[in-house]
């Protein structure tokens, strides 16, 4: 149809373009290449299946002959970058775009892909997920389905699906494993409501051709795939092809048109036009620097007219059935996506997605201006007739909640089971097992749950790294004293923290033997020069009988604190030194890996009473000088033996505990934030005391370092200031003693000759009275 209409528009064209239609199947390289040159062959159009594509168009590129595909539609494909593929597909890279804003918009924080195991798939794949990337979206599974499968294959893949949380569906295949896709998980009862199912162009442009049985099937999935407006000459065309598909097939169902024949119209006529640019040419001039004998491969003769012919095609531009037409770097340019929904016996369009525009209610709106949201779309029925918008998971409702904890020895306090002598029944408890219960009552919704423990006793090597790896098979989440840790993120997803952080050296808490501490933070000749200073300015003072100031205390105070604190902090690791770490815990790597310490040098144990006994032995019988662990731990140990340790050096940066999920749960964000109202409200001192006893606080660790009893100053560290004390108070005394005899006598004298002088001068007077009278 599209020749004898072009040329009946064209009548006085130069040039014919002529059809010769072939099995790509059976078209082998050999049997290819005899096409090519016995057939007059300019150019290829087609084939759609992927493995002829790829060796045809690598021959193609060797004898330059045009390769019009309809399968090459991304660029990361080998035979996609060849100068001689012009795709007659709008690249995978918009449509992935298209697909993450939609989802984006729909606020689902993860999707589960389901491909087609090819190498078509693969790298739609790898384009979906960089585009999700950007939109903070992850692909919580993805599931390639071979293109030859056993049913039951495919029943239990998507039963698999159906225990976990995601309830998003991101469906890209061809018909023949799309329609029996849906028919399994519509028996499976996956088509309900909850559900969302969103499908590409490779199985959207084929809607309108399938059986009610399929339709029905598919109730409620929306869809994207390239727009193609209405026009007049659109509606005459169906029409006309609605008249010959039924004169040639009058008893079956009529073949409706969709926009891969309307793109395969509009190249018939590009290359039309392509051609009638070049001219005329014969055939005798086409090939070159080869034989004509072109079945021996190895001596192709390379055409003359394909370069020509590429040229004029990536130079032609016009409105066709599908609208603007045209190659932009060897493929063909797509600006819009239309967005529409199954519903019945047909599909309804709620919206569109441009380039430049983002989601739009109508398509020839200007008002609207670029976005991702998907208010703008008109009303969706999802899958169970529902109109309420699927959040994109959920509770898996054949089972509850698998919840791992770890059972140990040691530290129960944070994580422990016992077991119900008459049930027989585990009931898990501690520290963390309340704050995950704690959180449950913050969550907006409500989770049933199960308790599931991790044994230590299983595994003579347990760690928890072992039970992070099981978080995909066994555990939807583990709750326990687990740090978050950088190595761990890679299979797993922490919530938000809810213990103080950090790692500590612990050593025992021994007196120091010093009684002449007071004077260290002077040096000795710093000192000497003091007591001189003091002596001559003794002098001074004495002589000009004026009382001292004292001055600039700080600095000595300053530096004798600073002496104290150091004190503590000061541990140095030597060949002869052990030092204890957890067992099962992520402490070795630490100090192995991070602190550069020889595994040989380490010890594990389980429990606070482990730790206890070999500090009591030390590294000389076999037990160890320091404990590093993380503050939690040490600060319960402190708490139970007191003074006899103490912690010393600096705190080494760590996560915290937390919960751990697996990668992409969007239970993670809902946990996080009811840790924080748990953490920051009067609950965490009810769980702490509950757990710990009183006097326990989540506080800053070095904070709670200083302040440990070990910090406080003694009688003993002044010993020496005591000694000097009575000499120099006794020396004070009779100098005193004397001071004061000095002054009575100074005093005294004056008075008796006060008194003396009083009693001459009265007897004078009393003399010369009566010498006057007489």
């Amino acid at each position: 149809m599209a020749i004898t209409d072009f040329y009946s528009d064209h009548p006085n064209y130069r040039t014919r373009l002529k059809l010769h239609t072939k099995d790509a199947k059976t078209l082998v390289d050999v049997y290819f290449a005899e096409f090519l040159s016995h057939d007059k062959v300019r150019g290829v159009l087609g084939p759609q299946g992927s493995m002829q594509n790829t060796s045809h168009a690598e021959l193609g590129e060797r004898i330059h002959v045009p390769l019009e595909s309809f399968t090459t539609r991304t660029s990361a494909l080998t035979y996609a970058k060849s100068s001689y593929t012009i795709r007659i597909m709008p690249d995978d890279s918009v449509q992935v775009r298209a697909l993450a804003e939609l989802c984006h918009g729909f606020g689902w924080p993860q999707v589960v892909v389901l491909h087609e195991d090819n190498e078509y798939g693969n790298q739609f794949l790898s384009h979906l997920n960089k585009e999700l990337q950007q939109v903070e979206i992850g692909i919580a599974y993805m599931i390639a389905i071979p293109h030859l499968f056993e049913e039951d294959h495919l029943w239990k893949e998507l039963g698999k699906l159906q225990t976990k949380q995601t309830r998003v569906f991101v469906v890209h295949m061809n018909p023949s494993l799309g329609y029996r896709l849906f028919a399994v998980a519509n028996k499976l009862g996956m088509m309900s409501d909850g559900y969302a199912w969103i499908i590409t162009d490779a199985l959207s442009t084929y809607v309108n051709s399938m059986d009610l049985a399929t339709r029905d099937s598919m109730e409620g999935v929306v869809g994207i795939r390239p727009y193609v407006r209405d026009s007049l000459k659109l509606q005459s065309f169906r029409e006309r092809w609605n008249r010959n598909v039924l004169l040639k097939n009058s008893s079956g169902p009529i073949m409706k048109l969709n926009f891969y024949g309307l793109w395969a119209y509009d190249t018939i006529k590009a290359l039309s036009m392509a051609a009638e640019k070049i001219g005329p040419i014969s055939f005798d001039s086409l090939y070159e620097n080869g034989t004509k004998d072109i079945i021996d491969i190895a001596n192709l003769s390379i055409s003359s007219y394909g370069p020509r012919l590429v040229s004029e095609l990536s130079d032609i531009k016009f409105n066709g059935l599908s609208g603007d037409f045209q190659f932009v770097d060897g493929k063909l340019k797509a600006s819009s996506y239309e967005i529409f929904n199954m519903l019945g016996s047909g599909e309804k369009t709620v919206g569109f997605w441009k380039t430049d525009r983002g989601i739009i209610s109508e398509f020839s709106s200007t008002s609207e201006t670029n976005s991702t949201s998907t208010k703008k779309l008109k009303q969706i029925i999802w899958p169970g007739d529902s109109v309420t918008q699927p959040k994109g998971w959920a509770i898996p409702a054949i089972g509850n909640l698998r919840v791992g904890v770890p059972w140990k020895s040691g530290f129960t306090e944070f994580a422990n089971f016992s077991v119900d002598p008459i049930t027989n029944h585990t009931k898990a408890s501690g520290f963390s097992v309340d704050i995950f219960l704690a959180s449950l009552q913050m969550l907006p919704f409500p989770v049933n749950y199960d308790f599931r423990p991790y044994y230590e006793r299983q595994n003579n090597n347990w760690t928890y790294d072992d039970m992070l790896d099981r978080i995909f098979e066994e555990f939807d989440m583990v709750v326990g004293d687990v740090t978050i840790w950088a190595p761990r993120a890679v299979h797993a997803e922490f919530s938000q923290p809810y213990s103080e952080s950090g790692a500590v050296l612990v050593v025992k808490n021994k007196k120091p033997l010093d009684m002449w501490i007071f004077i260290k933070p002077l040096r000795w000749d710093l000192w000497l020069a003091i007591i001189v200073a003091c002596i001559l300015m003794g002098v001074v003072l004495r002589t000009l009988e004026d009382q001292a100031t004292s001055s600039n205390e700080n600095s000595y105070t300053a530096n004798l604190s600073a002496i104290l604190t150091v004190d503590q902090l000061k541990f140095a690791f030597s060949d002869n030194y052990y030092v204890g770490c957890q067992d099962g815990s992520f402490m070795i790597k630490f100090l192995t890996e991070q602190l550069h310490i020889s595994g040989s040098r380490l010890r594990k144990y389980t429990s606070p009473e482990d730790y206890h006994d070999a500090m009591s032995r030390g590294s000389s019988n076999g037990g160890i000088d320091a404990i590093f662990d993380e503050v939690p731990y040490m600060k319960l140990f402190l708490k139970k033996y007191d003074s006899e340790y103490k912690m010393v050096g600096p705190t080494y940066r760590t996560g915290g505990f937390g919960f751990a999920f697996p990668k992409g749960s969007v239970l993670s964000p809902y946990f996080s934030e009811a840790i924080l109202k748990v953490t920051q409200g009067p609950t965490m001192i009810a769980i702490e005391q509950k757990n710990f006893g009183p006097g326990y606080s989540s506080q800053d660790p070095l904070a709670s370092t200083i302040s440990q009893q070990t910090s406080s100053l003694t009688v003993f560290e002044f010993a020496g200031v005591r000694k000097l004390t009575p000499p120099e108070i006794c020396s004070l005394e009779v100098r005193g003693t004397q001071k004061n005899h000095y002054m009575a006598t100074a005093v005294l004298l004056p008075m008796v000759e006060k008194e003396t002088n009083e009693s001459v001068i009265k007897d004078a007077g009393r003399h010369g009275g009566e010498g006057s009278m007489s």
